[in-house]
């Protein structure tokens, strides 16, 4: 039987107001299997400090049920990840109720501050989770889910759905199957 995680003490609306704008802190080493790069921190991750922490977020569910995780880490427990050789950044820093707050200058500037990240900490791949962030932070208009014929430096670079859950587009047994064909890929075989 898999364990429920606990769910952390919810957000006053106060406190979702104030995190408006605010920035939480990288989970990131040198050297990571995965970098997941989000599109940008929602309310209540600027208010809790932790990413992907909004209870409908899908990120934690298809991470576990992808096989990168031997749970389902709390949004608390992100930390965690770096042990597993994984790491959690955003394209654009602030945080905003929804992404499309987002100016596409925002996001382009954020995709460069990225790159200049990944060829400074050299992951082994980056993942962005969303297309369309992806398509306007580095120019390529024409992207798909899946791993690109792009590098950074050295570093593969995938693109997977957004797991929030305002993506309708993917349910999360098919966002997890995304999950896990990138978990095969950085996977040693044996």
């Amino acid at each position: 039987m898999t364990e429920k995680p606990t769910t952390a003490p919810r957000p006053t609306a106060e406190q979702l107001l104030a995190a408006r704008d605010t920035t939480i802190e990288d989970v990131t080493a040198p050297g990571l299997r995965v970098l997941f790069c989000g599109i940008n921190p929602g309310l209540w991750s600027g208010a809790t400090g932790h990413h992907f922490a909004r209870p409908g977020n899908r990120f934690w569910p298809a991470l576990h049920r992808s096989g990168f995780t031997p749970r389902q880490f709390r949004p608390d427990e992100q930390r965690l990840l770096l042990d597993l050789g994984l790491g959690i950044t955003n394209v654009a820093p602030r945080a905003t109720a929804k992404a499309d707050e987002l100016t596409a200058d925002e996001l382009r500037a954020g995709g460069a501050a990225l790159t200049e990240r990944v060829l400074r900490l050299r992951p082994r791949v980056l993942a962005v989770l969303g297309i369309g962030a992806y398509r306007t932070a580095f120019g390529r208009r024409t992207a798909s889910i899946g791993r690109q014929e792009r590098t950074i430096g050295d570093t593969e670079v995938w693109v997977l759905p957004n797991p929030s859950g305002l993506n309708a587009h993917y349910t999360l047994d098919a966002l997890a199957a995304e999950f896990a064909g990138l978990r095969a890929a950085v996977t040693p075989a044996g």
